[in-house]
Parts: structure tokens; C-alpha cells; sequence
């Protein structure tokens, strides 16, 4: 049977679910938890893509490097290339609110990218971007080990689950990450464009806080 076609909302090719990522993890011995700071050493001044010719810094990541929830959303805009801190512009504000709506702080959670440098002109990562950048991503994964991640948008949820379906059929459902519930979700930036669509993101960070027992204006 002929395969269809790539839905025009499909920004990411990558291989169906069920050939997972095999590759090495970077700072990762094997049958060994490794550590953010041993990820960050060997992701050093990183070169592994042209993201490096136009970067000022790279936005590794921030928060609780044992987070229960974990959010994943793109890669860094230009205030977070200029800060070093992923989601501090427009979009980082919006995702602080949600983040607190849910009833955590931004230390409580663990807050990173896909790619870990800013595309030129905030242009989607290319496909060789991401396959630089993915053994990071699932190294800090494996180095948080959290309950639950939100992937904020169709880049994060489809490098990390591996399927192409857009984020408007994907979100809302619950997934699997390795073991671990995977929540996909609007990013931020999108909901900046689209305030309609908030309240459907909403209702995708309830069943996360569901997940956790928590209510909405609980803290910690």
C-alpha cells in the first residue's frame, strides 16, 4: 500500500514510534544515572551543527535536576540566546504562568529544548539541528528521570515520541516517553498567536495535574 502523504502541519520527519532512538547518550555510562553537570561537560562548546556559527549561548537548561515534571518545548529565541536560560521572552512569561496556574514554580520543574541554540531568525530546527541535539535531550531526560513531561508543541512531541502526527491531534492524550507519561501540548509561542487555543492547552495541563494529585492553586 502506498504510504500517504506528510500531513502540510508535519514540520518533523522522524521514524515511526516503533523504532526508538538508539543511538549513545552523551555523559551517559552505561547502567549509570547520569548527572546534568556530566551532560553539560561533554555538550561543551558545542560545534555538532551550523546552529553554532549564529549562537551568542547556549541554552542548556534550567530547574530542579530532579523534577517530577518535566517541560520540553523548541529551542531558544533570541532573549534566551542572549540570557542562556530557556523560555525568559514572551513565550517564557506565558509558560511561567502556566507553570504557576498548575501550582510548581519554575525550581521546582525542569525546563529545556530540543535544540539547544537559537535558528537563525526563529526558523524550525532543520533535521540534522535536531538529530545533533536529540542525544542531549534524552540524556537530561535520563538524568532528571521524571514522572511526567509536557512537550510544549509538534517538535518536542514528535522528536521525542518519534511520530509525525500534529500536535493538534496528539495533544490532549496521554503518551509514553521511555516509561515515563508524556503529556503533548501547544507551545507557548503558538498560544501568543492563537489565545483562542489556551484554553484547550489548559484543559491538557489539568489531566497533567490530575496526574499529580494536585488542584489548581495548590503549591509545592
Amino acid at each position: 500500500m502506498p504510504r500517504a502523504a506528510p500531513s502540510p502541519e508535519t514540520l518533523l520527519e522522524v521514524p515511526p514510534q516503533s523504532r526508538p532512538f538508539a543511538g549513545a547518550l552523551p555523559g551517559v555510562v552505561e547502567g549509570e544515572r547520569p548527572t546534568l553537570d556530566q551532560i553539560r561537560r561533554e555538550l561543551g562548546d558545542c560545534r555538532r551543527c551550523k546552529l553554532c556559527s549564529g549562537r551568542k549561548n547556549i541554552v542548556f537548561g534550567s530547574g530542579n535536576p530532579r523534577a517530577e515534571l518535566v517541560f520540553v518545548g523548541e529551542g531558544p529565541g533570541a532573549d534566551e540566546d542572549v540570557q542562556g536560560v530557556p523560555f525568559v521572552g514572551a513565550a517564557g512569561q506565558l509558560l511561567t504562568k502556566m507553570i504557576e496556574a498548575m501550582g510548581y514554580n519554575r525550581d521546582l520543574v525542569y525546563i529545556c529544548n530540543v535544540v539547544k541554540c537559537r535558528p537563525p531568525g526563529n526558523r524550525n530546527p532543520e533535521p540534522d539541528e535536531v538529530t545533533a541535539c536529540e542525544p542531549f535531550l534524552r540524556a537530561q531526560l535520563q538524568a532528571v528521570r521524571p514522572k511526567a513531561i509536557v512537550a510544549l508543541g509538534k517538535f518536542a512531541a514528535q522528536t521525542l515520541l518519534r511520530d509525525t502526527t500534529p500536535i493538534t491531534r496528539m495533544r490532549g492524550q496521554w503518551r509514553e516517553y521511555e516509561g515515563i507519561k508524556l503529556m503533548p501540548t501547544f507551545h507557548p509561542a503558538y498560544l501568543l498567536r492563537q489565545p483562542a487555543e489556551k484554553k484547550k492547552a489548559w484543559e491538557d495541563l489539568q489531566q497533567v495535574m490530575k496526574f499529580f494529585g494536585k488542584q489548581p492553586g495548590q503549591r509545592g
